[in-house]
């Protein structure tokens, strides 16, 4: 088991490292050098060559990735060539603002996208599944970007329960900091919950129709216990889809960010594209990346836990 864990770090690191070194392939394919933006058009021929020679793009490319991997394993990301600023610092005060909007959705779905498809599995065909397969239909259909507009066209200006837009961290005091990202999260939990329910709906009743299900209740364990194994046992794949939406959070959050003007993540990638900040650009995808590649590293070894199979085969 031990073995088979190491393997998948492993295994992760390497595609992290391969995507890293992908990436930083594609922030250098652009036409002109970083040392025209940071210069300007005027620069001499001789300005660009020593501003290359000091930021180390005048070596080899395997060279300037190695340099840049290693500098990123100690956690240091560089100095932006555009603005001067830490890219370190830059992603860490926008980190917490992105984190914070997808660790709440990220809740909301799980409770809802798993208690309603429990639900359904229990009574299928009855009111509440009819009620919650329709319920999933919109949440799937509904553009995130769009609800946040409902939201706050319903919740912010006409009935005046939330602020419209704008972020206060939790320093500001808990309740400021929940109305400020409440909408927004509201926003992006709610394809997922419709995701998450048709999957552990699905799971679920495929469990409950077991021989092993029928067993135990012709054993005599009481219908909580039986629900209960059976929904550990259907959680496997579950597990896997939340992995995954986990990680495409993060990147709907960069929309739903800008409709609700919360200077997260969004912001700092905007400003890099934009400026053509190649350093930072190249620190907020590769944390995306890392974030993506861990969350599913993570929904591997829970599995391994809920499913005895699996560890048997470890």
């Amino acid at each position: 088991m031990l073995r088979l864990v190491a393997g998948r770090i492993v295994s992760s690191i390497g595609t992290l490292l391969f995507v890293g070194l992908a990436l930083f392939a594609l922030t250098r394919s652009g036409p002109g050098s970083p040392a025209r933006i940071v210069l300007g058009a005027d620069a001499t021929a001789e300005q660009i060559a020593q501003f290359e020679q000091a930021n180390g793009l005048d070596q080899p490319f395997l060279s300037q990735y190695a340099a840049w991997l290693g500098d990123v394993l100690r956690g240091d990301f560089g100095r932006s060539f555009v603005t001067g600023r830490d890219v370190a610092a830059e992603i860490a005060n926008a980190l917490p603002v992105t984190l914070a909007i997808v660790l709440f959705a990220f809740l909301i779905a799980l409770i809802f996208g798993i208690g309603i498809g429990v639900l359904s599995a229990l009574k299928p065909g009855g009111v509440f599944d009819r009620v919650s397969r329709f319920a999933a239909v919109l949440g799937l259909s509904i553009p995130a970007f769009w609800l946040g507009i409902v939201l706050i066209r319903f919740l912010a200006v006409d009935l005046r329960l939330l602020p419209p837009g704008g972020y206060f961290p939790l320093s500001a005091g808990l309740s400021l900091h929940l109305q400020s990202i409440l909408m927004p999260s509201l926003s992006l939990a709610v394809y997922y919950i419709a995701v998450l329910a048709r999957m552990t709906q699905a799971s679920l009743q495929e469990t409950l129709r077991g021989d092993y299900v029928r067993t135990a209740r012709a054993m005599g364990l009481s219908s909580r216990q039986v629900v209960f194994y059976a929904l550990v046992n259907a959680l496997p794949p579950v597990v896997n889809l939340a992995a995954l939406s986990f990680g495409y959070m993060f990147g709907w959050a960069l929309i739903i960010e800008q409709v609700f003007n919360i200077p997260g993540l969004s912001r700092a990638l905007l400003n890099a594209i934009s400026q053509r900040d190649f350093l930072l650009l190249q620190g907020i995808v590769f944390l995306f990346t890392a974030i993506f590649v861990f969350a599913n590293l993570g929904a591997d070894l829970i599995n391994r836990v809920l499913d005895p199979r699996q560890r048997a085969a470890a």
